[in-house]
């Protein structure tokens, strides 16, 4: 398990590193580099609508690679996606600016993030199932944890580069070529990814799936056949938390430097302290789930970041790094109460021979609906003159929707210790 888990852990850090990486140099830089004909505030939009395109690829990328992992293994959607991912990333540093290429440079741009989150909408669900699958009786909430901690290593990764780059270079140097060298890491990080999971065995459900000849010819014709409902409210449920997430790691930085005037370099300091929080205390809310039952911490995750928006907002709002820290410690440390328990939550919700397919198209879905628009409506929200407060009641609003979805779902219940693994949900609620 701990081999598996690695493995799981480190891709998903790996392709989380390449999407963050693209969200914070939209925040920061993107804007005048390839749209340098807008405004300061339609630059940032046109860059942070580049960062939406990643979001509606995903549940494309989720349909592809579930087909995938549905019919023929686990173990291909996690070399596949990686594969596709890391090589789209590495590209995106090697785009001209609009100063070079004219209106190529944009456009390319947005193909590269597709392919970006076409590979992503794949990798989770291949990941969490590969833990959650291989996991023993009462542990699968601590081992599905742990690729969930990939997007807070992938950030951390991702903004500490560009935070030791744009405190190591001049503005000048960082906007001409700084920003690109964490792009061109990620065919690195992909290369050592790729060797973590050449050798991984296959999942325990996926073969005994097979062997009975029980394989599902079309899994997305199954899901929106017999499942449609149960999708639908996966997509809701996860869409509270990507706004929450998005607001606090992508939008906040445009804010804070653009509006407040903070420093680039002490705004990422202050992101990235409270992230490093989330993802050191991720595997113990996983732990927690085992024991008291992961839709419960779901729901009260859901609940409380509607509710600790709005101290969020008001720290923002002050312009100091340490409040802003703190409020976003406060705010992440709400949502990974909820994210931490997806992992194993989600596939118990779905059989096994669509299950690839309908976890991962139920939680990428709710990146649309969450976090594509969250950076958009927010940047154009605090821009009306209401500062950081419309933005906390959208958030609130969507994250509301959310618990709503989490109460309609069911909850497979909860594993003891020494159990049989919980069985899935066989017909949509």
């Amino acid at each position: 398990m701990g081999r598996i888990a690695a493995a799981s852990a480190a891709g998903t850090a790996i392709e989380f590193y390449d999407f963050f990486a693209y969200g914070t140099a939209a925040a920061l830089v993107l804007g005048p580099l390839f749209f340098p004909g807008f405004s300061a505030l339609a630059g940032t939009l046109a860059a942070f609508a580049t960062f939406g395109v990643g979001f509606v690829a995903r549940p494309l990328g989720a349909v592809v690679f579930g087909h995938v992992g549905d019919r023929y293994g686990r173990r291909p959607v996690l070399v596949g996606s990686l594969l596709l991912t890391g090589l789209a990333t590495t590209a995106v540093g090697l785009v001209p600016s609009y100063a070079t290429i004219g209106a190529a440079a944009p456009v390319i741009l947005v193909t590269l993030r597709f392919l970006q989150g076409l590979g992503l909408g794949g990798e989770w669900g291949g990941a969490v199932l590969l833990a959650a699958e291989h996991a023993p009786p009462g542990r699968r909430g601590l081992w599905a944890s742990l690729p969930q901690t990939g997007p807070a290593t992938g950030f951390v990764l991702a903004n500490g580069v560009l935070l030791a780059l744009s405190a190591g270079l001049s503005d000048a140097a960082f906007r001409d070529w700084g920003w690109r060298v964490p792009f061109w890491a990620a065919g690195v990080l992909a290369v050592g990814g790729l060797a973590l999971r050449a050798a991984l065995p296959e999942t325990p459900e996926f073969t005994r799936v097979a062997e009975r000849g029980e394989l599902a010819r079309v899994p997305l014709g199954e899901l929106f056949t017999g499942h449609w409902r149960l999708v639908l409210l996966t997509a809701g449920a996860m869409a509270g938390g990507y706004a929450v997430f998005y607001t606090v790691t992508t939008w906040s930085l445009s804010y804070a430097t653009g509006t407040l005037g903070m420093p680039r370099t002490t705004a990422l300091a202050a992101v990235l302290a409270a992230v490093l929080v989330k993802g050191a205390v991720t595997p113990l809310v996983g732990m927690l789930g085992d024991r008291f039952g992961r839709r419960r911490l779901a729901l009260a995750g859901t609940g409380a970041m509607a509710v600790v928006i709005f101290p969020y907002a008001g720290l923002l709002a002050t312009g100091s790094p340490v409040a802003m820290a703190l409020g976003s410690t406060a705010e992440l440390l709400a949502f990974i109460t909820a994210f931490a328990v997806l992992g194993a939550y989600l596939p118990e919700l779905y059989e096994p021979r669509v299950r690839c397919t309908g976890a991962a198209l139920g939680y990428n879905l709710g990146g649309i609906l969450g976090g594509a628009l969250t950076p958009i409506v927010a940047t154009r929200l605090a821009e009306g003159g209401g500062g950081p407060w419309p933005v906390a009641l959208y958030v609130a609003a969507i994250a509301l929707v959310s618990v709503a979805c989490f109460a309609a779902l069911p909850d497979p219940g909860r594993e003891v210790v020494g159990a049989a693994p919980a069985v899935a949900a066989s017909t949509s609620p």
